[in-house]
């Protein structure tokens, strides 16, 4: 197997409009020659806790492209998403980007601009998580009441929708009922938008299934951009944005050897985490003085290969 090149932190595209640098995602604008496209780069930086650690995963940007534009086309049917082209040689795709195409191969989409809906759509499967951190204490799951008795990593009776805020970058989503919810974006949205949620989340775990993973849970995001239907909000259409079905969106479990009653192996961030508490992490200590070596937090190597083979095997198993 080929040795991964180094690491992209950051994009580096000077003759762009850079609009924001998520977590992992740099979006930039193509100005006059798409005004209506974007262009989303997926760096190999990861975050965990919401905090982004200070080096990346070589090519985990290119394992999220591959694995986006797999579910974006298999779960199309479903709901209509923004992605238009990840073919850099297209002629969809600006001169202004092709340029870049050495350093944007593999990891580029360009996409529909979208009015981004505030709020994370998680469905959950199986008790895991911060869902189980309230389930211990309140037997309720984002304030909804669940079954007394239910164990960590136990299959849901049905999966639910369980949303929580989309926070700036730097802040914490918060979890919220989904009655708050409703109230943020409007019970007619709210319902289009859970409705789209659950039916992605099943299809995609009965896939995953025959893959030989569990999809314990995962994390929606969804647009709005204009529609000449009637449908609400009064010309508008609700499409699937960001990245789709992810190791850094998704918890995923090896079908083998699963056994409730406790935290399981995964091929998502959850091996990331589990270190970062190891080596004392805690909220209030991402960076600075209080951090890891007084600088911040850096992976260890050995974490770094792990989280990588992790996240490829998974993209293996899903899309070979």
């Amino acid at each position: 197997m080929a040795t991964p090149a180094a690491p992209l932190i950051d994009s580096d595209l000077p003759d762009l409009q850079l609009l924001s640098k998520g977590k992992v995602r740099d979006i930039y604008s193509l100005g006059e020659a798409a005004p209506d496209r974007l262009l989303f780069v997926a760096s190999d930086r990861i975050s965990a806790y919401d905090v982004i650690l200070r080096n990346g995963i070589p090519d985990k940007g290119k394992l999220l492209t591959q694995l986006s534009l797999f579910w974006f086309r298999k779960l199309a049917h479903i709901i209509p998403n923004h992605f238009v082209s990840a073919d850099l040689d297209s002629e969809e795709i600006p001169a202004a980007v092709r340029k870049y195409k050495d350093q944007l191969e593999g990891r580029a989409m360009l996409v529909r601009r979208a009015e981004v809906v505030p709020l994370e759509a998680i469905v959950r499967g199986y008790m895991a998580g911060s869902a189980w951190s309230e389930y211990k204490k309140s037997s309720t799951v984002h304030g909804i009441k669940m079954p007394e008795g239910l164990v960590e990593g136990q299959k849901l009776p049905e999966p639910i929708f369980t949303p929580s805020t989309k926070a700036e970058q730097g802040e914490h989503d918060e979890n919220i009922s989904p009655e708050q919810a409703a109230k943020l974006i409007g019970q007619e949205l709210y319902d289009q938008i859970s409705k789209a949620a659950l039916k992605l989340y099943t299809t995609a775990a009965d896939y995953a299934r025959t893959r030989g993973l569990i999809l314990a849970d995962t994390k929606f995001e969804f647009g709005l951009v204009p529609s000449p239907s009637s449908s609400s909000p009064p010309g508008k259409q609700l499409i699937l944005i960001d990245e789709l079905l992810t190791p850094d969106s998704s918890r995923y479990w090896p079908l083998e050897g699963y056994k409730p009653g406790g935290a399981q192996p995964s091929f998502d961030k959850q091996y990331l985490r589990d270190w970062l508490v190891s080596a004392g992490f805690r909220k209030g200590l991402e960076s600075g003085p209080e951090g890891k070596e007084g600088a911040g937090w850096v992976i260890d190597e050995d974490v770094v290969r792990g989280t990588g083979e992790r996240y490829r095997e998974a993209v293996e198993m899903l899309t070979r």
